[in-house]
């Protein structure tokens, strides 16, 4: 039952405006992320969300389900969402990044997604519908051991230049394919 039956709970918890779960490290699958997914679509009130997956066995599967629901919730404005090492790749890059799109009150975003096996169409994907954050302030976005490269920096880069209101920035790309290209 695990994630899934959190899931459960929280589904009926339809007023809640500020959530921390802190989940990291216990073995959450597609499923379980899927059922938590599910459970915050209901939380339509939520203005804060710190949701900390990090090192669980999300895969692509399972960032599809939670990120859908985070469509749902579009009076976020303060978002921290770690789903560093879980084995995301550009198709679950891409679709966080159109779910995030559709958080137009979002204003304060921190993404961690390293660790993961996000290649450059993620990363350009990402900053595309990043993009579409017309309120976004504040982002922190960690993509560091990944493989996004030249290509997916300079994609992620030219979304991101469209974040008019962007105030604060602090990107972190540590990539060993930099080296190459003299960044």
């Amino acid at each position: 039952m695990g994630a899934s039956g959190l899931g459960l709970a929280l589904a009926n918890c339809t007023k809640l405006s500020n959530l921390k779960l802190d989940l990291r490290w216990n073995k959450i699958g597609a499923i379980g992320a899927s059922g938590l997914g599910s459970a915050l679509a209901n939380c339509t009130n939520l203005q804060n969300l710190e949701l900390v997956l990090y090192g669980n066995q999300i895969g692509v599967m399972g960032a599809s389900g939670l990120v859908s629901a985070l469509a749902n919730c579009t009076n976020l404005s303060n978002l921290t969402l770690d789903l560093s090492e879980n084995k995301i790749d550009d198709k679950g890059a891409s679709g966080l990044g159109s779910a995030l799109a559709n958080c137009t009150k979002l204003s304060n975003l921190k993404l961690d997604l390293s660790w993961n096996k996000i290649g450059s169409m993620g990363a350009s994907g990402l900053g595309s519908a990043l993009a579409n954050c017309t309120n976004l302030s504040n982002l922190q976005l960690f993509l560091y051991k990944n493989r996004i490269g030249a290509m997916g920096a300079s994609g992620l880069g030219s979304g991101l230049a469209n974040c008019t209101k962007l105030q604060n920035l602090k990107l972190d790309l540590k990539q060993i394919e930099f080296i190459c290209f003299g960044l």
